[in-house]
C-alpha cells in the first residue's frame, strides 16, 4: 500500500479494512440501531446479523458457530482464555506452562497467574524459533492444566506445530490454547481436525475492523473458562456486554472474503517475501531471525553494527517496525529475539518487514534498494575505531 507519502510494510501490527467489510458495516448499521440483547423485532434483527456473522467465522474455522464468544480483540480474548481457563482448572492443578516468545497479552496474562498462586513453566524454543513438542511435553507435570502457545509470532512469523503439541495436551487432558492472531484467515485453519481447545482471534489482523476478535470454545467435557467480566447475561455469561453489531458484522465478512483468497494471498506474499530476502540477503551482516519456512507475510532482519532506531529512521519512508506494535515504545531489545539466542545488539538492529495483501512488487523492490541504501549511509556516518 503506497501514498505519495509513505509505503506500508508493517501489515502484521495491523491491515487495512477491506471495503467490502466497510460496506457490510453500513449496511447493518442502517438497517438497525438496536440493541442485540433487545427482544422486540429491531434487537432480533440485530440478533440475526451476529447469528449471520458468527456462521461466517464457523465456516472459516469449521466450527459449530455456538463455539464462539465475541470479544474487543485477541488481548481479550487472550487474558480470557488463559485467567478462565486456568482459574477454571485451578482445582485440580496450578501448573501452567507458556512460550517465552509469546504475546505480551499472553505473557502477562501468566505473569498475572503467578501472581494469584499459579507456577507458571517457561519454554524456551530453539534457534530458529520453532518449539520442539518433545521439549513441551518435558515440561509438563501431573499437575499441568493449562498450556498456551503461539500459532504465528507477530515478529518473526514462526508456525508452531500446533497439532502436534495439542495432541500431547489433548492426550493428558491439559486445556490447550492457541493465539492464533497473526493466523485466522492468513492460514488454513481446520479446529474440526487440530486439538485445540481455546483459540483467539482478532479482526484487525486480516482486513477487518479494529476492536473486534473472538474467542473458540472447544465443546468437549472439562473444556470452560470462568468469565473476566460481569454485569449481564449475554454470551452465556462468559463475556457479558452489549455487543456490537456493526463490528461482528464486518468480523464476519472479513472471515467470508478469507475463506475464498487464502490460498492466493499466501501464494502472493510468498513472492513478494522472496523477492525482499533476495535483494537484502547479500548485505554484509545481515541475518535473518526466525524460521525460514514460517509465514511469508513476515521477514525479521538483523544487521552486524547498526541501531535499530537509526535505521528505522533512516528507512523513512517505508513503514516498518523494531518489533511487535504492543511494545514499539520500550527502548528494550525484543525478547522474542532474545529468546532466540540473539544478543543484546543484534536484537535492536532487528527490523520486521511485513507485506499483506495489497502489497505491490515494486513496492517490495524499492523497500530493498531503500534497505541497502540505508544500511550503506549508516556505515559511512559510523566513526571509524581505533585500535
Amino acid at each position: 500500500m503506497m501514498t505519495e507519502d509513505y509505503i506500508y510494510l508493517d501489515y502484521a501490527a495491523s491491515t487495512p479494512v477491506d471495503p467490502r467489510v466497510f460496506d457490510r458495516m453500513r449496511e447493518c448499521s442502517a438497517a438497525t440501531c438496536a440493541n442485540p440483547s433487545s427482544t422486540h423485532a429491531a434487537g432480533r434483527m440485530s440478533q440475526d446479523i451476529i447469528a449471520n456473522a458468527a456462521t461466517q467465522v464457523a465456516d472459516l474455522l469449521n466450527i459449530d458457530p455456538k463455539t464462539l464468544i465475541w470479544t474487543s480483540g485477541a488481548t481479550e480474548s487472550d487474558n480470557l482464555a488463559i485467567a478462565g481457563g486456568a482459574r477454571y482448572r485451578a482445582h485440580r492443578g496450578k501448573h501452567i506452562v507458556t512460550m517465552r516468545t509469546e504475546h505480551k497479552a499472553v505473557t502477562d496474562m501468566f505473569d498475572t497467574l503467578a501472581k494469584e498462586g499459579f507456577e507458571v513453566t517457561w519454554v524456551d524454543p530453539g534457534p530458529t524459533g520453532l518449539l520442539d513438542p518433545a521439549a513441551f511435553e518435558a515440561a509438563l507435570r501431573d499437575d499441568t492444566q493449562f498450556a498456551s502457545i503461539m500459532f504465528v509470532n507477530n515478529e518473526t512469523g514462526v508456525i508452531q506445530d500446533i497439532e502436534a503439541l495439542g495432541n500431547i495436551c489433548r492426550q493428558r487432558d491439559i486445556l490447550f490454547h492457541v493465539d492464533a492472531a497473526q493466523a485466522v484467515g492468513k492460514v488454513r485453519i481446520d479446529l474440526g481436525k487440530l486439538p485445540v481447545d481455546l483459540l483467539s482471534l482478532t479482526g484487525h489482523k486480516f482486513y477487518g475492523p479494529k476492536g473486534i476478535g473472538a474467542l473458540y470454545i472447544a465443546d468437549r467435557p472439562g473444556c470452560h473458562v470462568e468469565p473476566i467480566l460481569f454485569g449481564g447475561g449475554q454470551q452465556r455469561r462468559m463475556r457479558p456486554g452489549t455487543l456490537p453489531t456493526e463490528l461482528v458484522a464486518g468480523l464476519g465478512m472479513t472471515a467470508e472474503i478469507a475463506a475464498g483468497r487464502i490460498d492466493d494471498d499466501l501464494a502472493h506474499l510468498r513472492t513478494l517475501r522472496h523477492a525482499l530476502w533476495d535483494g537484502i540477503r547479500h548485505i554484509d551482516g545481515v541475518t535473518l531471525n526466525g524460521d525460514p519456512n514460517g509465514f511469508p507475510g513476515i521477514l525479521n532482519v538483523s544487521v552486524d553494527d547498526i541501531e535499530g532506531e537509526s535505521l528505522l529512521l533512516a528507512l523513512e519512508p517505508l513503514l516498518v517496525a523494531t518489533g511487535s506494535a504492543c511494545n514499539s515504545k520500550s527502548q528494550e531489545p525484543s525478547y522474542v529475539l532474545r529468546a532466540l539466542g540473539l544478543t543484546d545488539l543484534q536484537a535492536q538492529s532487528a527490523i520486521r518487514f511485513s507485506v499483506g495483501r495489497p502489497t505491490t512488487m515494486p513496492e517490495v523492490e524499492f523497500a530493498a534498494g531503500h534497505y541497502r541504501a540505508a544500511i550503506e549511509k549508516l556505515r559511512e556516518l559510523a566513526p571509524e575505531v581505533v585500535t
